[in-house]
C-alpha cells in the first residue's frame, strides 16, 4: 500500500501511466468494450466501475491542456446528441479533476479507430452503456524535486 494512492492504482496500471508520454492516450473502457482486441497494453480492473477507475486515474494523470479535446467519449449509436448516465459520469469526473467537464463525443467506429492507436486500455467492470473514455496525457509543470524531501 502507498499513502495517498487509491488501491485501484495497482502496480501494473501505475507503471503504464508513468511510461506514457505527453500526447499519449489512455482508454478507460466499460465491460462491453473489446479491450483485449483493441489494447496494445491492457490492464484489467474487473469489478471496478468507470467512475472509480476514472477518478483514480485522473488523480495522478495530468490531462493535456496544450491541444483541444483531451477527453473523448463515445456517442450513442444513431443519436449523437443524446447524453446517457455514463456521459455524465465522465464529465463529472473530468470536471472534478481538471476544472473542466468538457468532453468531445465521437461516433462509435471513430472511437474504436482512435482507441486502436492508444498507448493502453484499462478494462473496467462497468456495466452501464457508453462507459468508454479516452484521455490524452499532458505534462506536469515544475514537478516537485523529490530529493528535497
Amino acid at each position: 500500500m502507498l499513502i495517498g494512492l487509491d488501491p485501484v492504482l495497482n502496480p501494473e496500471l501505475l507503471s503504464i501511466l508513468r511510461a506514457m508520454g505527453h500526447g499519449d492516450e489512455l482508454v478507460i473502457a466499460d465491460g462491453s468494450f473489446p479491450a483485449t482486441t483493441v489494447g496494445k497494453r491492457l490492464v484489467r480492473l474487473d469489478g471496478i466501475d468507470l467512475d472509480h477507475a476514472l477518478r483514480a486515474i485522473l488523480s495522478v494523470l495530468p490531462v493535456d491542456e496544450s491541444e483541444p479535446d483531451p477527453v473523448l467519449g463515445m456517442e450513442v449509436i444513431g443519436h449523437p446528441d443524446e447524453r446517457v448516465p455514463m456521459h455524465h459520469v465522465i464529465a463529472a469526473a473530468t470536471r472534478d479533476a481538471t476544472g473542466s467537464g468538457e468532453v468531445l463525443f465521437m461516433e462509435r467506429h471513430a472511437f474504436y479507430a482512435r482507441a486502436l492507436q492508444a498507448f493502453a486500455v484499462v478494462a473496467t467492470g462497468e456495466t452501464g452503456f457508453y462507459g468508454n473514455v479516452i484521455v490524452r496525457k499532458g505534462t506536469v509543470a515544475n514537478p516537485p524535486d523529490a530529493r528535497k524531501r
